[in-house]
């Protein structure tokens, strides 16, 4: 028995229901779980990536509020996703108004950039591999 991979993470945002837009509405995930989870009127919103095997939970509880460390002010993610053609992508995201602090650039690891949510987090998109 291994472990296989990562099936979840959380992401931070102030807003669950603009996040859950952004990321199903613009990005093009699927909301697979949103449901209250306590008497606090905390929800458990989950959102699953096209490829069915990722899955962001979007988290507006205050302990996950510091999850994604500041870099020049920032928020960063600490995984990346990623894209068959990054280039491409970033023209369609793009075009939906999403912001790219900086356009793909080809790295010796292969082509990569970083956007930002509707929560002001950032996330890396690398091209797949293969």
């Amino acid at each position: 028995m291994a472990i296989r991979g990562i099936s979840k993470a959380v992401v931070p945002v102030r807003d669950q229901e603009r996040a859950k837009r952004f990321w199903s509405e613009t990005v093009g995930f699927e909301v697979t779980t949103d449901a209250p989870y306590d008497d606090q009127g905390n929800r458990w919103v989950e959102v699953t990536a096209p490829n069915g095997s990722s899955v962001l939970i979007l988290s507006a509880s205050d302990s996950d509020q510091a999850i994604f460390p500041a870099h020049g002010g920032v928020p960063t993610a600490t995984f990346f996703l990623y894209a068959d053609d990054v280039e491409r992508t970033y023209r369609e995201l793009s075009a939906k108004g999403v912001e790219f602090p900086e356009p793909p650039v080809q790295q010796p690891w292969g082509w990569w950039s970083t956007f930002l949510d509707s929560e002001g987090n950032r996330f890396t998109l690398q091209q797949a591999e293969g």
